[in-house]
């Protein structure tokens, strides 16, 4: 059975072996350590506007992503969601948990009064891209990063 809901600190554990568990995520996490990662969900979990999720099949952890609700000013001050750190869990690919995931990220968006969800995801990653866009997501839009350290 597949549950999808609010992370819990006992699965930061998980979600960061997730996380590091491709070839860009293996460069950048370090799953050795979580003290970083620990301080962030604490972060992320005082935060009303933040929604660390995890599915769950048999109690364990085998996706997450990060829902954030944005309030603006733009389109008449509409809310929009954004969604990060969309992994699955190696045993899963392919399974079509991804698009659980999503979908539940769209109704979670609505149920909050959104107005548009939207993702960014790193050039390199070809296959997600055709993913996003096979659910109605598209690719309006260049993203820019700067980093600050």
């Amino acid at each position: 059975m597949l549950t999808i809901e609010r992370a819990l600190k006992t699965d930061v554990e998980a979600i960061v072996a997730m996380l590091a568990d491709d070839p860009l995520g293996a460069q950048r996490e370090t799953p050795d350590d979580l003290s970083a990662y620990i301080e962030a969900f604490e972060v992320i979990d005082a935060d009303p506007h933040q929604y660390l999720a995890v599915a769950r099949r048999n109690g364990r952890v085998v996706g997450t992503l990060q829902l954030t609700v944005l309030p603006g000013l733009s389109r008449r001050g509409a809310t929009r969601a954004q969604i990060e750190a969309v992994r699955v869990h190696a045993d899963e690919r392919g399974s079509g948990l991804g698009s659980d995931l999503l979908e539940w990220a769209e109704r979670e968006a609505r149920g909050r009064g959104c107005v548009m969800l939207q993702l960014t995801s790193d050039v390199k990653r070809q296959d997600a891209h055709r993913f996003y866009e096979r659910l109605g997501y598209e690719p309006s839009h260049v993203g820019f990063k700067k980093r600050l350290v």
